[in-house]
Parts: C-alpha cells; sequence; structure tokens
C-alpha cells in the first residue's frame, strides 16, 4: 500500500508541474485589444477548439480533473 502511495505523489507533483507550466503558457482572456470592435471573429477565433491554445485548454481541463482525484486520494488514505 505503500508503494502506491509513493507512486501516486510522483505521479501528483508531475501533474502540478505540469498544470502550472500549461496554465502559464496560455494566452489571458483579455489579450488582444481587437475583441473590442469584434475582430475576435476571425478564422482562428472560430475555431479555438483546434488551434494550439484550445488543445492547451483541454489538456488543462483533464490534469486539473487528475489533479483533483489524486488529491483526493492521496487524502482519504491518511485516514
Amino acid at each position: 500500500m505503500e508503494i502506491l502511495r509513493t507512486v501516486l505523489t510522483i505521479v501528483f507533483i508531475i501533474i502540478c508541474i505540469g498544470l502550472t507550466v500549461l496554465v502559464l503558457m496560455q494566452e489571458g482572456k483579455s489579450a488582444g485589444l481587437g475583441a473590442i470592435s469584434g475582430a475576435a471573429e476571425t478564422y482562428w477565433g472560430k475555431n479555438k477548439g483546434r488551434s494550439m491554445e484550445g488543445t492547451l485548454v483541454k489538456i488543462t481541463k483533464y490534469l486539473a480533473i487528475a489533479f483533483i482525484v489524486i488529491a483526493a486520494i492521496l487524502n482519504i488514505s491518511r485516514f
């Protein structure tokens, strides 16, 4: 049981580092002032899910879910 806890802790640390890097790589929601004039409706604005930014958002969501699940598992195993 202690080996599983050690492995989960190592995976948890890797997820924490990956999540931090991915969040820092993403652009802010107010990155461009063109959104005020409606310039956000370009090709890249419409297909954001297929772009690199959309991929980063998806990976961030999955890592955040994994972070919460592993944190809960590690917390429950302390009892």
